[in-house]
């Protein structure tokens, strides 16, 4: 371990340049301006001890505030958001197919920086793989998301790259008892108490996907975004920053093989964002603060939000919003192995830093060499909607759009499944649902089909004031103020 708790080697093929780039001397089209970024960093000197941790932190945090500009590179005229090249066009902002924003801290503000956002901050995905579309907000051409906080996001990570992990593990001690005995055999997938169903691999190693639930059949978890589909806060950066201000990392760009254009955007503007640059808003993000709990001061309102928390438990609630999940490790580690081929995973760049120790205070509680996350969620995937031909169906949380392309766990073009909320910042994150179009919490619970339709049925069967409880209980889950 090197010195602020950050640990890696040098690739010195591509970590030779100097610890900071300053602002260039020219802007596109000749401008007289200058950059709104006041700086770059490299990973060598990240990786090095040149930096301090807090220094990467703050200049993560600078990432996640600035408003970039075309000086920046702000901007991608010649291509999508989903790094596919396109004829050059003019339009510098499109609200729906993006950009649509010049900064991370435009819609992650609730209650202060890193947070969630009311319903002027949604977002619309799916639409950016396309050409400009400038006019419909249809959800045959997007989904309309409100961003989630980011508090605790580090300790999320690494729960799915812990749980990921296991999984594989599971998969690949099954692939080698098939092969030895000859015979097909069945597992259940279970890591850190949660049922992600069951795998049969056959002698021959072929997989019998058709049991898993809730995850890809590629057994990793994908924690980021309401549907799951980004593995880790390196991912996620990476891509917000193309699609949502067209701010190209050159791990994503200049340096990936299948582009290597250090100008693939045609704005003018070269290696917009560094590896370092990647680094320190990604740890920024991981050592953001743990959310906690607020008891009101009222003695019967506190009392209230205690009970709440024994019927929440009774009426079925933690069978999917799992009050809390061990972490083997205490530590935060990027870059994740399990990113895809456009995101960095070599570890010999790898970062870390003690989430119980380091960073904005409160941190995770330390449990032996690991931490506890009361995040309240499973991580897994679930439908909230119930059948269309059902009585009473519940049918709010199903409308995706029918052109995503991306399958969802049953092989399914058009997912109604989500991933399980995490609610340890519920009370500071309203609005509620993926599209932020619910203003209560009882709203949200009440619109729970599906898989979660017989808690929300005992729920509708509670006395008023144990409903009351349950709210009361959860909107005590809050992000916490700021400590020293």
């Amino acid at each position: 371990m090197m010195r602020y708790g950050l640990t890696g080697i040098i690739v010195a093929c591509i970590l030779t340049i100097a610890a900071v780039r300053g602002q260039e001397a020219s802007c596109p089209a000749g401008l007289p301006e200058l950059p709104a970024l006041s700086r770059h960093i490299e990973q060598a000197d990240i990786l090095n001890g040149n930096l301090s941790f807090d220094e990467v932190l703050d200049h993560g945090e600078e990432l996640f505030r600035v408003l970039f500009n075309v000086c920046d590179g702000q901007g991608r005229p010649a291509t999508t958001g989903g790094v596919a090249a396109r004829e050059p066009d003019e339009m510098p902002f499109s609200r729906v197919s993006a950009p649509d924003s010049n900064s991370c801290f435009s819609c992650h503000n609730q209650p202060r920086i890193g947070g969630s956002a009311e319903f002027a901050g949604n977002v619309f995905l799916l639409a950016q793989h396309a050409d400009p579309i400038l006019e419909s907000t249809s959800m045959m051409t997007s989904n309309h998301r409100n961003p989630l906080g980011m508090f605790g996001s580090g300790a999320i990570e690494m729960l799915a790259f812990e749980m990921s992990s296991e999984l594989h593990a599971l998969r690949d001690e099954a692939a080698a008892k098939a092969k030895e005995q000859a015979a097909a055999v069945t597992i259940d997938l279970i890591t850190k108490g949660v049922s992600f169903g069951q795998l049969t691999v056959a002698a021959d190693g072929k997989l019998n996907t058709s049991g898993i639930e809730g995850v890809d059949h590629d057994l990793v978890i994908k924690p980021f975004h309401q549907s799951g589909t980004k593995v880790s806060l390196r991912q996620f950066s990476a891509n917000a920053m193309n699609q949502h201000h067209g701010m190209q990392a050159e791990e994503r760009f200049d340096l990936n093989p299948d582009i290597m254009d250090a100008d693939f955007d045609k704005d003018g503007v070269e290696r917009e964002l560094t590896i370092g640059d990647i680094t320190a808003v990604t740890l920024f993000q991981a050592a953001l603060a743990v959310p906690g709990r607020v008891l009101p001061d009222d003695p019967e309102r506190r009392e209230s939000a205690q009970r709440g928390e024994v019927v929440f438990a009774e009426i079925g609630c933690t069978s999917c919003h799992v009050p809390e999940l061990p972490l083997d490790s205490r530590f935060f580690t990027d870059p994740n192995p399990f990113n895809p081929s456009n995101t960095m995973t070599d570890k010999s760049q790898m970062v870390r830093f003690d989430m119980t120790a380091q960073g904005p205070q409160p941190r995770l509680e330390r449990s032996g060499d690991g931490a506890i996350v009361r995040a309240f969620t499973d991580l897994k995937r679930h439908s909230l909607c119930d059948p269309p031909e059902a009585a009473d169906a519940i049918r709010f949380f199903c409308n995706e759009t029918l052109r995503d392309s991306r399958p969802d766990v049953n092989g399914r073009h058009g997912s109604e499944f989500f991933l399980t909320r995490k609610l340890w910042d519920v009370g500071s994150s309203a609005p509620y649902g993926h599209r932020g179009d619910l203003t209560t919490v009882s709203e949200a619970i009440l619109l729970h089909g599906g898989e979660g339709r017989a808690s929300r049925d005992a729920f509708t069967q509670l006395p008023f004031a144990d409903q009351r409880a349950v709210v009361e209980f959860l909107l005590s889950l809050q992000i916490l103020p700021e400590a020293g």
